[in-house]
């Protein structure tokens, strides 16, 4: 079931993206990282008063910091959608797995286990190399600022991976996991507006603002299947199928968007994904107790 789970959360998410590209036509970023927070606020009130949870948490501080790193996350990821084709946008911040084995490595440096980390540093290095060749189109076209920024979404995902962990362990209930974190993207994201501003009404059409509600419902709905995935324990498959989000974005840049993707690039995603799963596994079978990832 938690396999289940995990392929549902990347298809919403995905879904999500295709919002997003469409919306950041209209909005900027700020804007659209307030909007979604709040329309998945406005969705999650209703689920707390049904599953009669309450919003009192023993660990707020916990949540506080997976708010933060998961906004900027949020952040870094929509803004690349506006700029990447969306295969490319969806590749980089799956990039959070081999940027939590990049940790695992600097740390087993740090305190003097170096022998140990031979095969998950080679995964990591596979991963950039990846990265490498994911980003070589973005050169060409003048966007490695944006993924440069992706980039970043990738490893500040790979922090709030690692509290949804945390906060399972502590037993923090998905409906208040999920809610604490919306809560804090609507406040990153006006944050946000105080120096880009919002756009102008006359500026906005409203087809492109029917795009918001949609961003919101689809991030809360994947947030919910990647966060009950994970809050049940780290497994290999789990891990594993997050990156059938990929998949699912690739289908739609193909088809919606028409994107034009070299084969290099396509060559750099093969293999940020098979060095990902990769390190899964190595993380799986020398520290079974790693944190895991959730979008």
């Amino acid at each position: 079931m938690q396999a289940l789970w995990m392929v549902l959360g990347a298809f919403f998410f995905a879904t999500m993206a295709v919002a997003v590209k469409y919306a950041s036509a209209s909005f900027n970023t700020a804007e659209l990282v307030l909007y979604r927070g709040l329309v998945s606020l406005a969705f999650l009130v209703v689920a707390l008063r049904l599953h009669g949870t309450s919003l009192r948490t023993p660990v707020p501080l916990m949540h506080a910091w997976r708010s933060l790193v998961g906004g900027l996350s949020i952040a870094a990821w929509f803004y690349a959608i506006g700029y990447l084709p969306l295969a490319t946008s969806m590749t980089l911040n799956y990039m959070s797995g081999i940027w939590v084995a990049a940790f695992i490595v600097g740390g087993g440096l740090l305190y003097g286990r170096a022998e140990r980390q031979g095969p998950l540093l080679l995964t990591v290095l596979l991963g950039f190399a990846g990265v490498v060749l994911t980003l070589r189109p973005t050169i060409e076209q003048n966007q490695l600022f944006a993924g440069l920024i992706g980039l970043l979404g990738g490893m500040s995902a790979a922090l709030a991976y690692m509290q949804v962990t945390a906060l399972g362990r502590a037993g923090e209930p998905v409906e208040r996991t999920v809610f604490y974190f919306a809560l804090g993207t609507a406040v990153a994201g006006a944050l946000g507006l105080l120096f880009t501003g919002f756009t102008p009404m006359d500026q906005i059409s409203w087809q492109a603002a029917a795009w918001l509600i949609p961003i919101g419902v689809l991030a809360t709905l994947g947030q919910w299947c990647m966060t009950r995935a994970y809050s049940r324990g780290h497994t290999l498959v789990v891990a594993s199928l997050q990156y059938s989000g990929i998949v699912f974005a690739a289908f739609y840049s193909l088809l919606l968007f028409g994107d034009q993707i070299p084969l290099y690039g396509w060559l750099g995603m093969a293999l940020i994904v098979a060095s990902g799963v990769a390190a899964t596994f190595l993380r799986e079978r020398a520290i079974p107790n790693t944190p895991a990832e959730e979008h």
